[in-house]
């Protein structure tokens, strides 16, 4: 499961590891403690090149009849995304990156759970390969959602927890954005477990547990 994490680069240091461009009425700030139904940061390939803007967390799909489905629809397992009726139609053609420099996952120990905040060695942005859909409500309205993909650990996750999100390697990146590309069993075969050697991982304050915090404050590490 992937249920938090955090977005807290320069806006410009986004738009150039991704050579994005800003989506129409798109609003950046920080966030410590990004969590499902906010509206989240996302990379989506367009005709003009990959656009940086927003969609909600937690997938609504378009046959939905309302979008309380989305609270259910935060992960996807990668293991059954070609044969589950809300994700196998958006893997070929609707696929977003969701850019982050660290996620949390809670390690139990013993009775306690211990948030654990996950990330590069060298602090770098990396991808969280996603799926996204559009949702038109009764008025006409349109919502735009998005997944996280899911896959098994990796050597480093395994002590955490049993799943962890799919990172996608950065010469991936481009495949998995292409608008063009709806192969889907090579597009399958991109969501791997990442390389643990490249991952580090340490304790941050329990505060992290409720989404009304959001401050650096919680990226401490913790003893």
């Amino acid at each position: 499961m992937c249920g938090r994490f955090t977005i807290t680069d320069p806006i410009d240091a986004i738009l150039d590891r991704y050579y994005a461009f800003i989506a129409d009425g798109f609003e950046y700030k920080p966030n410590y403690n990004a969590a499902p139904m906010q509206f989240i940061p996302t990379i989506i390939g367009s005709k003009d090149g990959n656009r940086l803007g927003s969609l909600r967390w937690g997938l609504v799909p378009s046959w939905a009849k309302d979008d309380k489905i989305g609270n259910k629809m935060i992960n996807a397992r990668a293991e059954t995304i070609a044969e589950k009726p809300a994700f196998k139609r958006l893997i070929s053609s609707k696929r977003c990156i969701i850019p982050t420099n660290g996620f949390y996952e809670w390690r139990k120990d013993g009775s306690v759970k211990q948030p654990m905040r996950i990330l590069m060695k060298d602090d770098r942005l990396f991808s969280l390969a996603g799926l996204y859909d559009t949702w038109t409500d009764p008025d006409g309205n349109k919502l735009s959602t998005c997944t996280i993909i899911t896959t098994e650990p990796n050597s480093l996750m395994e002590d955490i927890h049993n799943r962890m999100p799919v990172i996608l390697r950065s010469q991936d990146e481009a495949e998995w954005l292409g608008r063009d590309n709806d192969d889907v069993q090579s597009l399958l075969r991109l969501l791997n477990p990442y390389k643990a050697s490249e991952m580090r991982a340490y304790k941050v304050p329990k505060e992290v547990g409720n989404v009304r915090n959001n401050s650096d404050e919680l990226l401490k590490e913790v003893n």
